[in-house]
């Protein structure tokens, strides 16, 4: 999959390094994957959660932290919306990102 951006995750583990390994594991786990379904993608990531026009809630670091992406299985691409602490994303909409 190609992941679109790289740079917003870098720009988040420089300003929470607990979250570096996590992140790092995530997108080396996402780059190497082809899925072509969610059930694909829940091989990988068994809580990620499919929640609205294409986004999908992945669970970071045991839920210290979610990052919402959307998922494009026909493109080969994952785009990611928003970066935070599960506290954050208990604020934040969805459908608005």
């Amino acid at each position: 999959m190609h992941i679109i951006s790289y740079k917003a995750i870098r720009e988040y583990y420089e300003k929470h390094a607990a979250a570096k390994p996590y992140l790092t594991a995530w997108f080396k786990t996402v780059k190497k994957a082809e899925w072509e379904s969610v059930k694909e993608m829940r091989l990988d990531f068994p809580s990620a959660e499919m929640v609205v026009d294409g986004k999908v809630v992945f669970n970071i670091k045991a839920n210290d932290y979610r990052l919402v992406a959307l998922v494009g299985f026909r493109t080969k691409r994952v785009y990611v919306l928003w970066l935070g602490t599960h506290a954050e994303y208990n604020k934040i909409k969805i459908k608005d990102l």
